[in-house]
């Protein structure tokens, strides 16, 4: 039997930044909710087996999207930290040592398709897994206090995206190692590479954009509508 894929999204978070009373992942974005936007890639996928949700312990909004009852979708209770979400996820699969998890965030609704079958189909045979990345095209500065301290060189240098492909029992191994260790880990593959393991980097699109601002939901939605008048 092949390796299933199983999806965790992280939803848990509140967007303080975003100024809002709505968590930023509901908030609307071109006729939809933003965690709505950040699911369809993989539900419009035969082969994803199960998306795991994790959610606020109180939150009330998820039940009331169109795509809360869809049947291969489950919840779960996220916790304060990231890293507590996505491994409350991993306990509600029916997930077995060797199946692949993609996580992905519930605030990057700008997934594209295609980036999502290279990052699975590039990862189908690796060892670690991966993760989609843009490399940095910026002049990077250091600084202390708003001055400049130098300039840091961008060689090799890939801002980190989601998804991020790793096999369930190594994803799950990392992340309790990351927690009983107390090392803060901001996203999957630095629990990886705790592990002295190297993930792959899978280029893809500079649109994927978190939202974490005001501005990043415009962007967003012109991604988006950009996109619908292509398709």
């Amino acid at each position: 039997m092949a390796d299933r894929l199983w999806v965790v999204i992280p939803a848990a978070g509140t967007g303080r930044r975003m100024l809002g009373d709505v968590p930023k992942q509901y908030l609307p974005l071109a006729g939809r909710s933003v965690i709505e936007w950040s699911m369809s890639p993989f539900l419009a996928r035969r082969d994803i087996a199960g998306i795991v949700v994790a959610l606020a312990a109180d939150d009330q909004h998820f039940v009331s999207l169109p795509t809360a009852g869809d049947p291969r979708i489950r919840r779960a209770v996220g916790g304060a930290e990231r890293v507590d979400s996505v491994l409350s996820g991993l306990h509600s699969l029916d997930a077995v040592e060797r199946d692949w998890v993609l996580v992905h965030d519930a605030a990057r609704p700008c997934l594209h398709a295609d980036d999502l079958s290279r990052l699975i189909g590039e990862l189908a045979t690796d060892d670690v897994g991966g993760l989609l990345a843009v490399s940095v095209a910026d002049t990077l500065k250091s600084a202390v206090d708003d001055r400049v301290q130098g300039t840091v060189p961008r060689t090799n240098l890939w801002r980190a995206l989601t998804p991020q492909m790793f096999r369930f029992g190594l994803l799950l191994r990392a992340l309790r190692e990351a927690v009983q260790t107390r090392r803060a880990v901001t996203d999957d593959s630095a629990a990886i590479e705790l592990l002295g393991l190297k993930p792959r980097l899978i280029a893809g699109r500079a649109d994927n954009i978190k939202i974490t601002v005001p501005e990043d939901l415009r962007q967003a939605a012109t991604t988006l509508q950009q996109r619908s008048k292509t398709n």
